[in-house]
């Protein structure tokens, strides 16, 4: 006797989408997807041309935060043209691994003369890459002093 195929993930199954999904129910589906994951590929542009790089980020709400030391590649481009294009996904197989979001804004330096800054270092885990550095982990990291 035959046996349907089990499906992988079985939340593919049924039939495409035929509407938008209403606002908050994709809002909602965001925020999960950005809590549940810790990588994203951010895409600048800058006089050395188009640069997609990996890194680790955080988030609070669909504020995205990650670091980086200045005069990277990514940061001159930031500080050449602060249009950022970042790509989050969930890193399955087949089928589900199309599951992500593309965030499109304006990348800023947040230093501690900026009122954000002290409401956003707690989202950074920094205390992980203190130990990771032999650094002390009691101490929060100072802000950068320039863009």
């Amino acid at each position: 006797m035959p046996t349907t195929p089990r499906l992988a993930n079985p939340w593919l199954e049924g039939p495409a989408p035929t509407a938008r999904m209403p606002r908050p129910a994709l809002e909602e589906r965001i925020l999960n997807l950005l809590g549940s994951q810790n990588m994203c590929v951010v895409a600048t542009a800058g006089i050395d041309g188009p640069l997609a790089t990996p890194v680790r980020y955080f988030n609070l709400d669909f504020t995205l935060l990650f670091t980086a030391q200045a005069g990277t590649p990514k940061m001159r481009n930031r500080d050449a043209d602060n249009r950022v294009s970042v790509g989050v996904f969930a890193p399955l197989y087949g089928q589900a691994s199309s599951r992500g979001a593309q965030v499109f804004g304006a990348a800023r330096v947040v230093n501690d003369e900026d009122e954000e800054f002290h409401r956003l270092i707690g989202v950074y885990r920094w205390q992980s890459d203190a130990l990771s550095a032999g650094a002390p982990w009691t101490t929060p990291p100072a802000a950068p002093s320039s863009s």
